[in-house]
């Protein structure tokens, strides 16, 4: 499966956001849709994920609260809306996803289960 992010963009503190996850296939293989977020220097960190089969979501603490996650099936698109944005949500967001990660919970936030990315969207919040 290939991947595709798109969205980012410069807003304001306090802005939103809607990232876009494409994906060429959109089957039961592919359980589970990530969001991930990269800073210079940091970790990769899990930001929220989706069940393509039952619709099943999961936040981190980060952004509980502040971002939704939902997806389209027959447009095969995750999207990731983001509200009140502050400067600690400034990264590099990618999308991934792993026929071995089914379940869409807290250990789905471990990027290096996936093996299927997409290429990176720059979100910059900035005033």
């Amino acid at each position: 499966v290939q991947l595709q992010a798109s969205g980012g963009g410069l807003v304001q503190p306090g802005g939103s956001l809607r990232l876009s996850c494409s994906a060429s296939r959109f089957t039961l293989d592919y359980y589970v849709i990530t969001w991930f977020r990269k800073v210079p220097g940091k970790e990769r960190e899990g930001v929220s994920c989706i069940s393509v089969e039952d619709d099943k979501t999961y936040y981190a603490d980060s952004v509980k609260g502040r971002f939704t996650i939902s997806r389209d099936n027959a447009k095969k698109t995750v999207y990731l809306q983001m509200n009140s944005l502050t400067a600690e949500d400034t990264a590099v967001y990618y999308c991934a996803t792993d026929t071995f990660v089914t379940e869409c919970d807290v250990h789905a936030m471990r990027w290096r289960e996936y093996g299927h990315w997409g290429q990176g969207t720059q979100v910059t919040v900035s005033s």
